[in-house]
């Protein structure tokens, strides 16, 4: 194990093989674990008023939930914890150095708004495989609850240019994630009475502050809408999630014998070699297929937060202050694009049509439009990612000008009578000869033929 000392920058590797032993940095490992600022997350943690055992249960058992689909746009890859209480989600290499760079003000941030709307992260770590790549990942909250389905999920942005979801595939799966087109068609906004709305709109005045401070860009409001009518008689998460366990499903009374004694490093070794074989050929099975079910009550830590405290949510309320049909499951996700990034996935129509905007006028689009949606529904706000478009088009300029200046080169060097730029003799000869010198001398002469000779090679 080595530890480095600062604790904001604290970095825990442990050397692993398969069976989870730790081993010396020069053995032969399975995979190596990066646990970084481990005490920073620990702290969060106690924060988010997680119980450090229950937290490492849900983590490191047999069962692993990942939702059916493929990634998302950015790429990433979101797994479920067994319990359905955790997210752990692969990160970009640039997104973990900007957690890290940005973690003692989201401590601080979490410190004085312990309701924050902004994704809880719990642990940021890095897994790399032999001769494979790192990979990153962050662990955080899940914002939908175990225990109640979602019936409606929409991923807002408060930006109309390129957030449609098209109604034909949604006819097809009718639980994806709609965008903001697709709440605007159906002329969605969220109830909320004077009490909570008060409460909603200042927590998320002082997140989204907090984001315009660290320039953080593309960040979205999750809503996880529950209707209460229909409760869980359609029985989303069995159909939409999958069970993975290396081994299948095994009684633990029969493991019980293996917890006597310490196994020797023979049986270690065995033990590890069937669990690679396992691990290949094991595939994720229908959770409705499993023994493994879903929490039937509300998570108890979520008790101790405003906008988690209504079953697990944030129910709709009337003017009058009277309960709705609906609860709202809300969350600031996608922190962790920083405005100077490069996104090299960004749509040409939305970089050539949309102007440059201020991060000041984004962040007061936000708040304009959250507002917009809570009592009464305006008209769309315009694009929360012009900064970026801004990037994306001095990019390009960039790269124009240096393709302009290479064809300047090759135009000039065809100019001298060959593609190599590393001729000396020839460019004195040349500033020469732009300067009005109009015969050669006997020297200039000799050097052209020896560079003749020396371009033709050697004669056979």
């Amino acid at each position: 194990m080595i530890c480095k000392s600062v604790p904001w920058r604290d970095i825990v590797l442990l050397t692993n093989d398969s069976t989870g032993n730790e081993l010396t940095p020069s053995a032969k490992y399975d995979f190596k674990f990066k646990d970084y600022a481990p005490w920073v997350f620990r702290h969060l943690r106690a924060k988010f008023h997680l119980d450090p055992a229950d937290y490492l249960i849900s983590l490191t058992s047999k069962y692993i939930l990942s939702e059916l689909g493929s990634p998302g746009k950015s790429g990433s890859f979101f797994y479920f914890s067994r319990d359905y209480k955790y997210i752990i989600k692969t990160i970009h290499h640039a997104e973990h150095k900007l957690l890290r760079k940005i973690l003692r003000d989201y401590y601080a941030h979490v410190e004085q708004n312990p309701n924050t709307l902004i994704s809880q992260f719990y642990g940021l770590h890095r897994v790399k495989i032999p001769y494979g790549r790192k990979i990153h990942f962050v662990v955080m909250n899940n914002i939908f609850p175990p225990h109640r389905d979602i019936h409606q999920t929409f991923d807002l942005k408060g930006s109309t240019i390129g957030r449609d979801f098209k109604e034909e595939e949604l006819e097809k799966n009718p639980r994806a994630t709609m965008k903001d087109l697709n709440w605007l068609r159906r002329d969605m906004h969220l109830e909320f009475g004077p009490d909570k709305k008060r409460l909603f709109i200042e927590q998320i005045k002082r997140d989204v502050a907090l984001l315009q401070r660290l320039k953080i860009m593309d960040y979205s409001l999750l809503v996880g809408i529950h209707d209460m009518n229909k409760g869980n008689e359609e029985n989303l998460r069995d159909k939409t999630l999958r069970v993975f366990q290396p081994g299948g499903e095994r009684n633990e009374e029969t493991q019980q014998d293996l917890l006597m004694r310490t196994p020797s490093r023979m049986e270690n070794l065995k033990k590890a070699r069937e669990l690679r074989q396992i691990i290949k050929k094991e595939k994720p099975v229908p959770m409705e297929k499993s023994t493994s079910k879903m929490p039937d009550e509300m998570l108890e830590e979520r008790k101790n937060f405003i906008f988690f405290s209504d079953d697990g949510g944030f129910r709709a309320t009337h003017e009058d202050g009277q309960p709705g049909d609906e609860i709202y499951y809300l969350g600031i996700i996608d922190c962790l694009t920083h405005v100077g990034a490069i996104i090299c996935e960004i749509h040409t129509h939305e970089a050539n049509t949309t102007p440059v905007r201020h991060r000041q006028e984004s962040r007061a689009r936000v708040e304009r439009h959250v507002a917009q949606q809570i009592a009464d529904l305006a008209h769309p706000t315009r694009s929360l990612r012009r900064p970026l478009h801004q990037i994306h088009h001095r990019h390009h300029q960039v790269a124009r000008r240096s393709r302009a200046r290479k064809r300047k080169h090759r135009a000039h060097h065809r100019f001298l009578g060959s593609s190599n730029p590393h001729q000396p003799r020839l460019r004195p000869f040349l500033h020469r000869q732009s300067h009005g010198s109009s015969r050669e001398t006997s020297a200039q002469i000799r050097s052209r033929r020896r560079v003749r000779e020396r371009r033709a090679g050697p004669h056979h």
